[in-house]
C-alpha cells in the first residue's frame, strides 16, 4: 500500500506487525528502490495511535501543494490510510474505521499525522470502510478517492485531501461479492491497439476468488469525474456473480499500482502481496512471514471476449539475469530432462518457452522442477480443457493447512492459436507465470524440504514442439 514513485525512488509499504510474524496491531512498514528489483528496508512509516491501526491506503505526491502541506516550495507528500479502531470493534460499534492522512517533507523518509484526523469519518457507520486509493483526477481538476465499503466501492472528492464530498457508489451488482470487498484502485489506461482510453478498477475480494481464498478481480469502464460504469463488452463477464481476474493464481492478492510514475515512463506499474488469507499465518516461515510478488507491467487489450487486463514482468528484472542457456528446438514427447543442459538450478530461474501445439491432439505441457526426495511441482497449460494449471500437491510440506494444498489451481486460456507461451519465474518458495505475453497468469508459492535440484519439461497426452527456449540463473536481489 501507499506506492508512490518520487526523486528517482519508487517507494512501497505494507501492512506491518513489527512484533512477530503473526497478524497484529498494523504498522505501515517502509522500503525504496531505484529499480523495483533491489530494495532497501526503511524504518516504519506509520505506527498505531489512540485513533487506531494502520491499515492499507495510498500515496501521491501534492505538486501544486493543494493541501497546503508543503513548505520551502517543495511538494508535499501525502499519504491515505485507513485508521481501525480495535477498541470501538470490541465494543460492537461498527464505524470504527475511518480515513486519515500524514505528510512528509523529506523524501518519505518522516511522516507527520494530520492534526485534524481522521478527514473521512464513517457518515453510515459501515463495518467495512476502508483502503483508500486516491489520484488526481486531471480532466476535473480534483483528487478522486475510491474506497471500499463491505460489498461495493464509494467515490469521493477533494480539492484538498482534507475535506472530501461523497460521488457515487459501484458495485453492488457486479462481480463477485462472496466475500469483503478491499483495495481497490482506479486508473485511466489506453488500449494498446487502438489508443483508447478507459478507465479500469482493481478489486480485491477474501474470500471468492476462482481457486479459493482471497483474489483480485477487476472491471474495464468509463469515469465521468462522478460516476464509474462498465463498457457493455465487458459487463456481461462481471454479471451474475461472474468475475474476471488479474491473477488465478492463490497468491496474488491486495496488489495496487505505483502512483507519480512519470509522463516519460507512461507504465501502470502492479505489485501484489504474495499470500492468501486462507493460510497466511501459518505458513512454515520463521525470520519472515510473506512476500511481495515480482512487480508488472499492466496493458489493456481487446480481446475476443472484450476488454482484457494482461500483465507483464517489468523490464528491469532482465538485470537479474546472471548467466543465459538456449534450449534448441526440439519435439517433445514424454519429458525432456534440463538438469544437465542447464548447469544451475531450478531456484532463482527464470524461463521463457514457446511451443507449437498441434492440431490433431491435445497435449498437457509444462514445466516440473523436483527433489532429490520426489517432491515436484507443476505448472503448465493442458489444451484439452484450454486452462493453464498449477499443481502443488505433491511440491512439499503442506500439514500446516487443510487449505493450502486440496487442488490443482487453474486459469483459462484467453489468447487462441497453436503458439504457446510459457514465461516462469522461479525461487525457492514461489513461481510466477505469465503465459500468452501475459494474458494469462498464476502466482502459487510452496516449501518443499529442500530446494528443487531438478527440471523438466514434459508432454503428455500427445506430442508438442519446443520451438524456442531461454533459460536464466537469477541473481538474488538480497546478496
Amino acid at each position: 500500500n501507499g506506492m508512490f514513485f518520487y526523486a528517482g525512488e519508487y517507494h512501497l509499504f505494507y501492512q506491518y506487525y513489527p512484533d512477530s510474524t503473526v497478524w497484529g496491531p498494523m504498522h505501515w512498514g517502509h522500503a525504496v528502490s531505484r529499480d523495483m528489483v533491489r530494495w532497501e528496508h526503511l524504518p516504519i512509516a506509520l505506527y498505531p495511535d489512540s485513533l487506531g491501526y494502520i491499515f492499507s491506503g495510498s500515496a501521491v505526491v501534492d505538486w501544486n501543494n493543494s493541501s497546503g502541506l508543503g513548505i520551502n516550495g517543495e511538494p508535499p507528500l501525502v499519504a491515505i490510510f485507513t485508521y481501525h479502531n480495535a477498541e470501538m470493534e470490541r465494543a460492537g460499534r461498527n464505524d470504527h474505521q475511518t480515513q486519515g492522512i500524514a505528510y512528509s517533507h523529506d523524501k518519505g523518509r518522516t511522516w507527520t499525522k494530520y492534526v485534524k484526523n481522521p478527514v473521512l469519518p464513517n457518515p453510515e457507520s459501515i463495518r467495512d470502510f476502508r483502503d483508500p486509493k486516491v489520484i488526481w483526477d486531471e480532466t476535473r481538476k480534483q483528487w478522486v478517492m475510491v474506497l471500499a465499503a463491505g460489498d461495493h466501492v464509494k467515490f469521493w472528492a477533494s480539492q484538498d485531501l482534507k475535506n472530501w464530498a461523497h460521488l457515487s457508489d459501484f458495485g453492488k451488482t457486479w462481480g463477485v461479492h462472496a466475500g469483503v470487498w478491499e483495495c481497490p484502485d482506479l486508473f485511466p489506461l489506453q488500449v494498446a491497439a487502438t489508443g483508447e482510453s478507459k478507465w479500469v478498477m482493481l478489486l480485491s475480494i477474501n474470500p471468492g476468488a476462482p481457486n479459493g481464498g482471497s483474489g483480485t478481480q477487476y472491471f474495464v469502464g468509463n469515469f465521468d469525474g462522478k460516476t464509474f460504469t462498465l463498457d457493455p463488452s465487458f459487463a456481461p463477464a462481471v454479471a451474475n456473480e461472474k468475475g474476471v481476474w488479474i491473477d488465478y493464481g492463490r497468491d496474488n492478492y491486495a496488489g495496487v499500482t505505483w502512483s507519480d510514475i512519470p509522463r516519460e515512463d507512461g507504465r501502470r506499474l502492479f505489485i501484489g502481496w504474495m499470500s492468501n488469507w486462507h493460510y497466511a499465518n501459518v505458513v512454515p516461515t520463521e525470520a519472515w512471514r510473506s512476500a511481495m510478488t515480482l512487480p508488472r507491467t499492466l496493458s489493456l487489450e481487446k480481446t475476443g471476449e472484450g476488454y482484457r487486463l494482461f500483465s507483464q514482468p517489468v523490464r528491469e528484472l532482465q538485470a537479474l539475469r546472471s548467466a543465459t542457456q538456449e534450449i534448441p528446438a526440439t519435439a517433445i514427447t514424454g519429458e525432456l530432462d534440463l538438469t544437465q543442459q542447464l548447469a544451475f538450478a531450478p531456484t532463482q530461474m527464470e524461463l521463457i518457452l514457446n511451443f507449437d501445439l498441434p492440431g490433431g491432439s491435445s497435449p498437457d505441457v509444462g514445466v516440473q522442477p523436483s527433489t532429490a526426495k520426489g517432491e515436484s511441482y507443476r505448472i503448465g497449460y493442458n489444451a484439452a480443457t484450454r486452462q493453464f494449471y498449477s499443481d502443488r500437491r505433491p511440491a512439499g510440506n503442506h500439514a500446516f493447512s487443510e487449505k493450502f494444498a486440496t487442488h490443482t489451481h487453474t486459469a483459462p486460456r484467453v489468447a487462441t492459436g497453436n503458439q504457446l507461451r510459457l514465461h516462469l519465474f522461479f525461487d525457492v518458495a514461489s513461481a510466477e507465470l505469465f503465459a500468452d505475453e501475459g494474458a494469462s497468469c498464476l502466482t502459487d508459492i510452496f516449501f518443499p524440504s529442500e530446494p528443487f535440484s531438478q527440471v523438466s519439461i514434459y508432454a503428455d497426452g500427445g506430442g508438442v514442439k519446443l520451438a524456442s527456449g531461454s533459460a536464466y540463473a537469477l541473481e538474488s536481489i538480497w546478496r
